[in-house]
């Protein structure tokens, strides 16, 4: 059983088949250097947790191997008699690629399920076979084809011992500073049912407000299979916060349906002709954004969380996209980029698709003339300050009628805080400006 993206034991039914396939089953993580290169360290002290956890489960019997997985494979399947290798199918591009190579080595991979409730690729137009393009009608087809209910959790794994050589965990640390969420199986289930009880009822309510604990911060559960959304699904109702609720997961399964049939767009422009928008180069300006010190007190908070605990919440991650591509005219892959070195819950295809969302290049009608207004964003979902005062001690001061616009009052700045870097609605017209210069923008052309 070769464990990528799906550890756990519960609902995984790769593992169901591998143990129904023998009498004894490998379980094996391969660390993939290039990977390892290239996600931050936030990320892979989280993932170092997760493995630990997941060998618990497996009563410390998984193999975490360092090398090419082609020859990793080769050389357990050798040294066991190996009859198959089971996985869950990845669909972004170079989990495709990668599994596509150890094919084309020969090695023969049974895939059972995937990382989603519905694969990439089945949810398509009844008229004519084609993708979706836009979320609401996919979301309604994604519903219409329903998904499996969750697979049983098995009783026993008859795992394979593996040598000492074989046990190569890696030594992450959690940065200096940096406070992350619990990682594991029964991490993510035991967030599910606080969430579940306590929070999900009301989740329409609280989930765009960044000061309290209105969200399931599952995601990073999510990301590395900890826990299934087939798992979350089959416990939902039909209340209005239920389905809300429902909608948010259907959002990762669409942005991967997306990558899915336009791979190009995890680095590309969703909407080609935004690629010719005049854009500036990156400078001071970017550099105070990844710091949290433009001046506007929500989206420094929110760059704050983010460096800090590799995680934001999902209202401020549009404001700070909306604020580097519209009010400091950079492109979104600029920011995208830096949530991929910090997001302990990097998704490749929710991170491309979310940010081109915002920047108005992605999958949406009318994309570019949403701006959001980082200021109203905050008096609206933080009245009282208390997101911004958590991450943003100078300001803790101010009362909730003035931190939102610090600049104004005499004991706004005094602490240290930063002067606004740009002016909010000068830049908003600039942005628009930009927008007129590209000629005969039709829903073709998008």
């Amino acid at each position: 059983m070769w464990f990528r993206r799906d550890l756990r034991i519960a609902d995984n039914p790769a593992l169901l088949e591998a143990i129904s396939s023998g009498d004894e089953v490998v379980p094996v993580f391969i660390l993939d250097k290039k990977l390892i290169n290239a996600t931050g360290n936030k990320r892979l002290a989280y993932l170092g947790q997760s493995l630990r956890a997941l060998d618990e489960s497996l009563g410390n019997n998984l193999h975490v191997m360092i090398g090419d997985q082609v020859d990793v494979l080769k050389d357990l399947m050798s040294r066991y008699n190996a009859t198959s290798v089971h996985i869950s199918a990845e669909y972004e591009p170079y989990g495709v690629a990668r599994d596509n190579r150890v094919e084309s080595a020969g090695i023969a991979l049974t895939k059972t399920g995937s990382p989603y409730a519905v694969a990439p690729g089945r949810v398509r137009k009844p008229s004519d076979g084609t993708p979706y393009r836009v979320y609401t009608p996919f979301y309604k087809g994604w519903c219409a084809h329903g998904w499996r209910p969750p697979a049983s959790k098995p009783k026993t794994v008859n795992a394979i011992k593996p040598n000492g050589k074989d046990r190569n965990f890696p030594d992450w640390e959690t940065p200096k500073g940096a406070i992350l969420s619990p990682a594991g199986e029964v991490s993510a289930h035991e967030r599910w049912e606080y969430f579940s009880e306590k929070i999900l009822d009301h989740y329409d309510e609280t989930r765009n407000l960044a000061g309290m604990d209105g969200t399931s911060r599952l995601s990073a559960h999510l990301k590395w299979g900890e826990i299934h959304p087939r798992t979350l699904l089959a416990q939902l109702g039909d209340s209005k916060a239920h389905d809300v609720f429902r909608k948010e997961i259907a959002w990762r399964e669409f942005y991967a349906d997306v990558l899915h049939h336009n791979p190009h767009t995890e680095k590309d422009y969703y909407a080609p002709r935004f690629s010719e928008m005049r854009y500036d180069t990156p400078d001071k300006k970017f550099d105070a954004w990844k710091e949290g010190k433009t001046g506007y007190p929500f989206v420094d908070a929110a760059m704050r969380q983010l460096v800090q605990e590799g995680w934001m919440h999902n209202r401020t991650r549009m404001v700070v996209a909306s604020f580097l591509v519209k009010d400091l005219h950079l492109e979104w892959q600029l920011g995208a980029d830096f949530f991929m070195e910090h997001l302990v819950d990097y998704d490749v295809a929710s991170n491309a698709h979310g940010w081109q969302w915002t920047a108005g290049c992605g999958t949406d009608a009318s994309p570019y003339y949403r701006i959001f207004n980082p200021i109203e964003q905050g008096k609206r979902f933080d009245e009282q300050g208390s997101y911004i005062k958590k991450y943003i001690p100078e300001l803790s001061h101010l009362p909730e009628s003035e931190i939102h616009e610090p600049w104004l009052y005499p004991e706004g700045l005094k602490r240290g805080y930063s002067e606004r870097i740009v002016d909010h609605a000068l830049e908003r017209h600039e942005s628009l400006a930009r927008l007129s210069e590209l000629k005969e923008i039709t829903p073709k052309s998008l």
